[in-house]
């Protein structure tokens, strides 16, 4: 996982498209799509608009090294969002799935401020 983010912060999408198995499927459930295949899912992170860049906050894996999930900020400017991916990994460790959930940021609900700290 790692080597995938680091390649795409990169826009190094030769290591991008290393990491992943060929018949690598990529899911959105906020938006219901769904990206089967190497070079389309190469295609999708290439041409995806912006100066975004992606900071790994987390990485939490089973002990196959089969699945894994982490927490990561992406930035585009002065724009932030936090974003959660899943990950599975075929027996040669190239990346066989990917699941992102994009949560939008919102103010919490007024009331709470005494049991909250923010940041």
């Amino acid at each position: 996982m790692e080597a995938y983010w680091a390649a795409a912060d990169a826009r190094d999408w030769d290591a991008f498209a290393a990491t992943l198995a060929d018949d690598v499927v990529y899911d959105l459930p906020q938006s219901c799509e769904r990206i089967r295949g190497k070079e389309r899912y190469v295609a999708f992170n290439r041409d995806y608009p912006g100066d975004w860049h992606v900071r790994i906050e987390r990485i939490v894996a089973d002990g196959e090294g089969l699945q894994a999930a982490a927490r990561t900020l992406v930035t585009d400017g002065p724009d932030r969002m936090h974003a959660i991916h899943f990950f599975t990994f075929d027996a040669q460790g190239r990346i066989t799935a990917v699941t992102d959930f994009w949560p939008e940021s919102y103010e919490p609900p007024a009331g709470r401020e005494h049991l909250v700290e923010r940041y």
